[in-house]
């Protein structure tokens, strides 16, 4: 059962931007609510497209530096990253359809 895996500033090139599949990147942090509200929605999707996309949560608190290279101003902040390069970002709190609206035309 995939389950978002955590990145930080040192494995985040590695692991999103060498990645061979979609990544979705969390950008979040412990003490945000509307973070903890989206967990559980992107922990779905997760699960339903595993095998299509991979998710990874940073924290933006302890990972400053990716989060400033992109722009991540507000959390909770997903990114989907295809080909090394991020093709979509939904910032703030979205119900699942919205997010998937957004996020499953890349994976095709």
């Amino acid at each position: 059962m995939a389950t978002p895996i955590v990145v930080t500033d040192e494995t985040f090139n590695q692991a999103v931007l060498k990645s061979d599949q979609p990544i979705l990147v969390d950008f979040w942090a412990v003490w945000c609510g509307p973070c903890r509200m989206v967990a559980p929605v992107v922990d779905e999707i997760a699960r339903e497209q595993e095998g299509k996309l991979k998710v990874v949560k940073l924290d933006v608190d302890e990972n400053q530096n990716t989060a400033m290279a992109y722009g991540v101003m507000s959390i909770p902040t997903l990114i989907l990253f295809k080909n090394g390069q991020p093709v979509e970002r939904i910032v703030g709190f979205r119900p699942k359809a919205d997010m998937e609206k957004k996020i499953l035309p890349h994976l095709s």
